[in-house]
């Protein structure tokens, strides 16, 4: 089956939605969101704490979350990303407000700003503890009320089409290579139909599912950014995967963890032993409040030198009652496993959060492939350089959103359906037996990368995880050849491409830089020098 639309987005999150909203409403032609489950099911929905954006300018300014982003960076951020994004993040706080979202206010009318690690003002606007589901829920409304767009939920594309699906040769040399549309499964048939398109975005979220514990929704599987890699696409920053120093700690739920936010670090907690002893004093001047590589090190290395499986976050000596009222879900999430924030120390441990790296993008969106955008946490626009600053991942989806949006409304008009793209050959079967394979498959890859490709590295780790997932690779890409495509097996297809991703990039990385730590490169690119000066020349 072949379908047409003039825009195709892959990916129902913050990205997707605000891009789909903003062309919708151009009248320049119909558009698709393809969502491999429900719309409501995103990594955007699971962030808690804010969006970041400089709103009081009393107190606050460009300059500073400019600064702060980039120290947050290891000044490795592109500057022209961080100042579009920081600059244009009050617009997008307007369409945001426009689309429906609501941001929590003071009595006077003004947002009610927190402050997060890594911050040097208050400038995080949030709605309690669920800024992400508000979010979505805001932008689902709008999206669902446009009659320009179609939504196919539970719709998972397979591969983006290009010149490789028309019997030509494509290298990572090839000039001009271009995207058509995507080849997408359809769940009610079994079928992949083809989806020609004039523009197409990929907004397919984050990688975070490799892993064995991770924030993220099991979907987070790094789909999009696979897709584009074998399309022979550029993808950049693939070892600077930010792993969450506060998820709560809960065998029974890794896979997603449950998130404490970064706001409750912000809001006064101390991170502890579970003996009471403070010790990020050790570590950095900005004790809890370090930014997230930081505090995920200094977890790691507490837990291993004291043989613990969680350190703990101290909210009891704040106010009761405004506990309650600033995080009123994660005081509920954790009464439901008999702790009371108000009374107790709530356990944590890092777990994989977020990818910094992906799909790399100019200014306006667009990737290295013709006609194709990536948008959200699979794209690399350069803003988080080495590591993510807090809260600054919404913005940057919605700042993106708007600039490919205008960018590929100035362009559309250019482009055609190709009518030449060969339709999906679905020969093959599946057996029971080879759905117990890729099952066991996904946990070793979760295994693999969790084990050799975490916080804290090696070459002799990464080299084996390496060796594993290449045989990973080979066997699971036999199996693609001779079976009809589902779900189960595309992911972990991708899974692996991505696992390969971070490790060679890691392997690359000859130092330790933002959330990438090797112990055989530990020396940072500016520690002090023989006469107490940091280097520069490389930031």
């Amino acid at each position: 089956m072949i379908r047409k639309f003039d825009f195709l987005v892959i990916g129902g999150g913050v990205a997707g939605m605000s891009y789909a909203l903003k062309v919708s409403q151009s009248g320049k032609g119909k558009v698709a969101l393809v969502c491999k489950t429900s719309l409501g099911e995103s990594n955007t929905s699971k962030a808690q704490g804010g969006i970041a954006s400089v709103t009081n300018l009393e107190l606050d300014n460009f300059e500073k979350h400019i600064q702060d982003t980039m120290i947050a960076g290891d000044y490795i951020s592109d500057p022209a990303a961080v100042e579009q994004v920081v600059k244009g993040g009050p617009a997008g706080i307007a369409d945001l407000v426009k689309w429906g979202v609501n941001f929590d206010k003071k009595e006077d009318g003004e947002f009610d700003l927190h402050r997060e690690g890594g911050h040097s003002e208050f400038r995080i606007l949030h709605h309690a503890d669920d800024t992400g589901f508000e979010i979505q829920r805001g932008l689902m409304e709008a999206v669902k009320s446009s009659p320009n767009i179609t939504v196919l939920e539970n719709h998972f594309a397979v591969e983006i089409i290009t010149q490789h699906h028309m019997g030509i040769r494509v290298t990572r040399r090839t000039p001009d290579i271009e995207c058509f549309g995507a080849y997408v499964l359809n769940p009610e048939t079994g079928k992949v139909d083809t989806y020609l398109s004039k523009i197409t975005v990929v907004a397919t979220g984050g990688t975070g599912a490799v892993y064995s514990s991770t924030t993220n929704p099991d979907i987070a599987t790094g789909d999009g950014i696979a897709m584009v890699y074998r399309a022979k696409g550029k993808v950049q920053d693939m070892e600077f995967v930010q792993f969450h120093p506060t998820a709560l700690y809960n065998p029974k739920e890794k896979h997603p963890a449950y998130l404490i936010t970064e706001a409750m670090r912000g809001y006064g907690g101390i991170l502890r032993l579970p003996n009471g002893k403070e010790f990020m004093q050790k570590y950095d001047e900005r004790l809890s409040l370090a930014p997230r590589d930081i505090v995920a090190r200094a977890i790691d290395n507490e837990m291993k030198i004291h043989g613990l499986d969680h350190v703990c976050l101290d909210v009891t000596h704040k106010d009761p009652e405004e506990t309650k009222k600033h995080f009123p879900n994660i005081y509920a999430k954790c009464l439901s496993i008999g702790i009371d924030i108000t009374k107790d120390y709530i356990p944590v441990s890092p777990c994989a959060h977020y990818m910094c790296g992906g799909i790399k993008v100019d200014l306006d969106g667009q990737s290295s492939i013709k006609r194709l955008y990536a948008l959200g946490e699979c794209s690399c626009t350069g803003l988080h350089g080495g590591n993510r600053l807090a809260s600054n991942s919404l913005i940057e989806a919605v700042v993106y959103a708007d600039a490919a949006a205008r960018h590929s409304l100035e362009v559309v008009d250019n482009y055609t359906f190709n009518e030449k793209v060969a339709e999906w050959d679905d020969e093959g079967t599946l057996t029971n037996e080879e759905k117990v394979l890729i099952a066991q498959d996904m946990k070793e890859v979760n295994q693999i990368m969790s084990t050799y490709v975490g916080i804290v590295r090696s070459d002799l780790r990464l080299h084996r995880a390496w060796e594993r997932l290449d045989l990973l690779f080979e066997e699971t890409e036999h199996l693609f050849k001779r079976v009809k495509p589902t779900k189960d097996i595309c992911e972990l297809r991708n899974m692996i491409n991505v696992g390969y991703l971070i490790t060679r990039h890691a392997l690359e990385r000859k130092e330790s830089r933002g959330l990438h730590y090797t112990i055989d490169y530990p020396k940072h690119a500016y520690d002090k020098t023989e006469n107490g000066k940091r280097k520069t020349e490389n930031c």
